[in-house]
């Protein structure tokens, strides 16, 4: 028995499953078995990136899932050799070539890389790709509040979504409530990580006895009723259902409270300059 997710609206239409499968560092083989074997769990959301080596066995694995292409959401992200100088067109073609499809339902920018100073160039380029039918939404990952009030500044499109390093040892409360006052869509990579080992947190292993789940599903479920789009990585079929089997419980006050408690704070994750995930 499959799993339906929930979904997010995005500003400018559309809308995107609220986890779905992160696909990093999976090789060609290594993704295309967990893409397969995702699609029978329930997943319809797949998140990939040139940087990861890994698009065309991402793109066998949904032609081998036997799932229409238009009950998918696809990402994938363009890295720093595609900023700038309209370089991002070439650069979604040969993505879209080693996927298999005619269009991406979310293109991302993977980093500002702000020193270089191309990101706003490289943001006009996606807003023509959108525009041609080949990137059914943009936006951004890596991006701070500043980064993305100069994308708006500068062309007045606002990215429907950023991609960023998030968990409740690393929850980025402001960014958080800057993407909630601008419509834009939250999305945690790493969504189980953080600093040390979380899932092995007193706190975590408590809830998990309370409600009788995981830590993983625990912290899971604290980025669904956050309102958080979670794309946790896993090759593992029985790790991808458990992942998915959030959705029929739900924290309480106390719970989220505990969970505040995780905070690592402001020193916590990766920098978004880095070109880390």
């Amino acid at each position: 028995m499959t799993t339906t997710v929930p979904s997010l609206s995005l500003a400018g239409g559309g809308s995107i499953p609220q986890l779905g499968l992160g696909t990093w560092p999976l090789d060609d083989d290594e993704v295309e078995q967990a893409v397969v074997a995702a699609a029978g769990i329930g997943y319809r959301h797949v998140d990939t990136a040139v940087k990861y080596g890994n698009e065309v066995g991402v793109g066998r694995g949904l032609a081998a899932s036997g799932v229409p292409r238009e009950e998918w959401f696809v990402t994938t992200k363009l890295d720093g050799v595609y900023q700038g100088d309209d370089k991002a067109v070439a650069g979604l073609d040969a993505s879209l070539q080693r996927l298999g499809l005619d269009y991406v339902d979310l293109l991302l920018i993977h980093w500002p890389l702000p020193q270089r100073g191309q990101y706003v160039s490289t943001w006009k380029t996606f807003i023509r790709l959108r525009d041609a039918g080949k990137a059914r939404a943009i936006g951004v990952s890596n991006f701070k509040p500043a980064h993305i009030d100069t994308l708006i500044a500068e062309t007045g499109v606002v990215p429907a979504v950023n991609q960023i390093q998030l968990s409740p040892a690393i929850p980025r409360r402001e960014q958080r409530a800057y993407g909630a006052e601008h419509d834009i869509v939250t999305e945690s990579w790493s969504p189980i990580g953080g600093t040390g080992d979380l899932l092995a947190d007193p706190v975590l292993a408590r809830l998990a006895g309370k409600h009788s789940r995981t830590a993983s599903q625990i912290v899971l479920r604290w980025h669904v009723q956050n309102g958080l789009v979670a794309i946790p990585k896993s090759r593992n079929p029985e790790r991808m259902a458990e992942n998915l089997a959030v959705f029929d419980f739900e924290l309480d006050a106390d719970d989220l409270a505990a969970l505040d408690t995780l905070d690592g704070g402001p020193d916590a994750g990766v920098d978004s300059d880095s070109t880390g995930h």
